[in-house]
């Protein structure tokens, strides 16, 4: 197969689109300068307005108290009107406390994508954040789906797989997102004293929402050998991984905010996981579990496919994803080994606009081509919302979607359009889209495009035709 080393390919598909100059700065080695920017450490994200998960939960779970609170006087209300007013008094406070720093993480992550010099690096980021997918659709998570990609995420970027799934399932938004923290062992300590305390009526289950979304989402993928007993026996394996300052009297454990492992909770006994004997060691017998899927090959084989889809093509080629798995088994998973394969993988530079970029990949690629200011506000975000894809939220475990037919519908387009026009108008004959387009696009700039935008009745408008052309909105 003919490889195409293109410098274009290089910055729009595996970066995060070109800036001006930044393609002859690629040179004719591009494979190089994106295996360079895997060394060192990732970059990360720091700021007065950027807060611990810990700190944030913490102030979170005062809040839930003082829902609870509001929710008793609610009970206690002698009219409607008094039910209603405490009801809307405590979900505004919920948003007084949360929305602002999910604005600040969410406008760091775009100042961060928008000014990195490496672009790699961050897509990378983007890619495992979505494969971790929590959404701020959950009360609890919109002021902690941005410190899970700050703390277990970034960290973990360009180190092992196995450490960066272990960071993400004990971290606290996705204890919440998926209700682990609400998971009971039926012949745990806990439940036995409520037992009795209740007469022999048991009102504790196990939740199995973490358990299944490790396996099929994060791990082994749909078809990957698990079975639903697989799901069940997990989901008693991590009972007790859980969060401090819940609980009271002699169950209140932990530092308010923090993980925390709850061995009166935790279901007892030895496990049998994917045939797997695991001794109750409990909390390592979940970590146990966790690392052991972490060196499956069909683990390797889900996150390849994964991967190949999102660099090279929606329908990922099976060489590619055959010589990338490998690479992930052989290296146990350690990923900057993985991500050189991906880039050495000649398909990934054999088509070029292979993928049909994402609202995120539209907006970073612009802003960044453009040379425009990403501002720390709520402003900077519309975008994302009116393009449907508002930041750090898919909607569901599963993440974004990642082929081109979930983001080319006619209304998307025209949305996309509209947002170019008013970026043209706003950046109008400051800048020369005759000049510019060449320099972000370099060869997959077409005759047509360049004609289009030479003939541009105004500057804005050549700046708007530049970003609405196919070649721009591809990757």
């Amino acid at each position: 197969m003919l490889e195409r080393l293109s410098p274009a390919i290089a910055a729009n598909r595996f970066g995060l689109g070109a800036r001006p100059g930044e393609l002859a700065q690629i040179g004719t080695q591009p494979r190089d300068w994106l295996i360079a920017q895997l060394a060192g450490s990732a970059p990360l994200l720091s700021g007065p307005e950027l807060h611990s998960s810990t700190e944030t939960l913490a102030r979170g779970l005062e809040v839930r108290r003082e829902l609870r609170a509001a929710k008793r006087a609610a009970a206690e209300a002698t009219t409607d009107s008094d039910e209603k007013a405490n009801a809307v008094a405590a979900v505004t406070k919920i948003g007084q406390v949360y929305r602002p720093i999910y604005i600040a993480e969410a406008t760091a992550r775009l100042h961060q994508g928008v000014t990195t010099d490496r672009p790699f690096v961050e897509r990378l980021t983007y890619f495992w954040t979505n494969h971790f997918a929590v959404s701020i659709d959950k009360n609890l998570v919109l002021g902690l789906a941005g410190s899970l990609e700050r703390e277990a995420i970034r960290p973990n970027v360009l180190g092992q797989y196995s450490d960066m799934l272990l960071a993400v399932e004990r971290h606290p938004a996705m204890l919440l997102y998926l209700d682990n923290h609400l998971s009971v062992g039926p012949h745990s300590q806990a439940a036995g004293r409520l037992e009795r305390r209740r007469g022999g009526q048991r009102r504790f289950d196990i939740n199995e929402n973490l358990a299944r979304e490790t396996l099929e989402l994060h791990t082994l993928g749909v078809g990957g050998g698990y079975s639903q007993a697989d799901v069940t026996t997990f989901a008693e394996v991590i009972t007790g991984w859980s969060i401090g300052g819940e609980g009271s009297g002699r169950f209140a454990r932990g530092t308010p905010g923090e993980f925390v492992f709850r061995p009166e909770i935790h279901e007892p006994g030895a496990k049998v996981v994917l045939g797997k004997r695991y001794a109750d060691t409990g909390y390592e017998q979940g970590v146990a579990v966790l690392k052991d899927l972490a060196q499956k090959p069909a683990t390797a084989h889900f996150i390849a496919t994964k991967l190949v889809r999102h660099f090279v093509a929606d329908d990922p080629p099976p060489r590619a994803v055959e010589r990338v798995a490998n690479a992930f088994l052989s290296s146990n998973g350690h990923l900057p080994t993985v991500y050189r394969a991906l880039v050495e993988t000649p398909e990934a530079w054999s088509q070029s606009l292979a993928k049909y970029k994402t609202p995120n990949d539209f907006i970073v690629s612009t802003l960044r081509g453009l040379q425009l200011t990403a501002d720390r506000g709520r402003a900077s975000l519309a975008a994302f919302e009116v393009m449907g894809q508002r930041t750090y939220s898919p909607g569901s475990p599963a993440g974004w979607p990642d082929r081109s037919a979930d983001w080319d519908g006619a209304s998307a387009l025209i949305k996309r359009i509209e947002w170019a026009d008013a970026v043209g108008q706003r950046v109008g004959s400051r800048l020369d889209a005759k000049e510019l387009a060449p320099q972000l696009l370099g060869d997959n700039l077409t005759a047509v495009t360049r004609t289009a935008v030479a003939r541009a009745a105004s500057g804005a408008q050549a700046i708007t035709l530049m970003l609405a052309a196919p070649e721009f909105m591809r990757r």
